[in-house]
């Protein structure tokens, strides 16, 4: 599987979506089938995020290390990669160092 570079045809809301006081920034796409994605920022630290829908999580840039709630393994992931989040559930991730960059699929 190959992330994606770019995407066409979308309405782009202009207001972002900012948590944990800034240090994680992302932009809602809304596509002409009704799907939603978001591309965000996180910057260093350690945040947990909860789930309505399951979520891809797609790393673009940058490198985290992310535990799913329930699951005892924490896994890394570099830019190429992605992780899949269960729906009603969630998930510690932290980034170290530098800005790790993501696209988020909403797949439930």
């Amino acid at each position: 599987m190959s992330i994606p570079t770019e995407f066409h045809n979308v309405t782009a809301p202009t207001k972002a979506n900012v948590y944990f006081d800034g240090k994680v920034v992302s932009h809602t796409l809304l596509f002409a089938d009704g799907s939603k994605k978001t591309l965000g920022l996180i910057y260093p630290g350690k945040y947990h995020f909860g789930t309505d829908k399951a979520e891809r999580m797609e790393i673009v840039a940058g490198s985290c290390t992310v535990k799913i709630d329930g699951s005892a393994a924490v896994n890394t992931y570099a830019a190429g990669t992605f992780f899949d989040v269960p729906a009603k559930s969630g998930f510690d991730i932290e980034v170290s160092s530098g800005i790790a960059e993501y696209i988020c699929s909403f797949i439930g």
